[in-house]
């Protein structure tokens, strides 16, 4: 063969492997998969960002705000507790016991016509006070504060308290203000102290927020 018919045939082989190439498709390495797209409900959880961790301190979050009488009628109320239950011997009186915080707490859960004799009498009290005396009823001594209560305490069968309203209420409240103070831990502690057993011993109210580390007598 000669020379140019030799180059003839590598210039021909070669146009060959070239359209041979390409004509065959070239096989690409294989792309990694893409993420599905958010569900329309995930739309943004990707983007939010958790708000920030802050101790919270476990009294504030215990703490509420339950008080049914205002400021002025709960001071109107121990005032008169501490008049018509005082201490006794070594016994407590209503202001020892929690009495008037424990009659909060009961009106509060009352019935409507019972929320409203003590809210109404418990104003009385305190206009009285103003207009006899020109200073609030928590700030009357003792003759002065009898002066207004006296006139409206009447004998009473079991039951059946006077039926007008305001007396009522004074005849109704000093009940309720005894029967709260002798049924309070603090007088069963006393009664234990003086040796008394009777079968009320250890049987009383617990206070709204009540004393978790108190140690139960009797009990193990």
């Amino acid at each position: 063969m000669q020379r140019r018919d030799f180059v003839k045939a590598i210039v021909a082989a070669t146009v060959s492997a070239g359209a041979a190439t390409a004509q065959k498709p070239v096989a690409l390495p294989p792309q990694a998969p893409k993420a599905p797209a958010p569900e329309p409900w995930m739309r943004g959880l990707l983007e939010a960002k958790p708000l920030p961790m802050t101790p919270l301190a476990p009294d504030a979050v215990a703490q509420t705000d339950s008080h049914f009488f205002s400021a002025t009628q709960t001071a109107t109320l121990r005032h008169l507790a501490e008049i018509l239950q005082p201490p006794y011997k070594s016994y407590p009186g209503a202001i020892e016991a929690g009495a008037p915080e424990f009659l909060d707490f009961l009106i509060g859960v009352s019935p409507v016509d019972r929320q409203q004799m003590y809210s109404s009498g418990l104003d009385r009290l305190e206009s009285d006070a103003q207009r006899s005396f020109q200073k609030p009823f928590a700030a009357l001594d003792d003759g002065q504060a009898d002066k207004l209560i006296r006139p409206h305490l009447k004998a009473w069968l079991n039951d059946h308290p006077p039926a007008e309203p305001y007396a009522r209420f004074i005849n109704v409240a000093q009940e309720e203000i005894r029967l709260a103070t002798i049924n309070s831990a603090a007088w069963s502690d006393a009664a234990q102290a003086a040796g008394q057993r009777t079968p009320n011993i250890d049987l009383y109210w617990y206070p709204v927020e009540p004393d978790l580390r108190r140690s139960v007598s009797g009990l193990s």
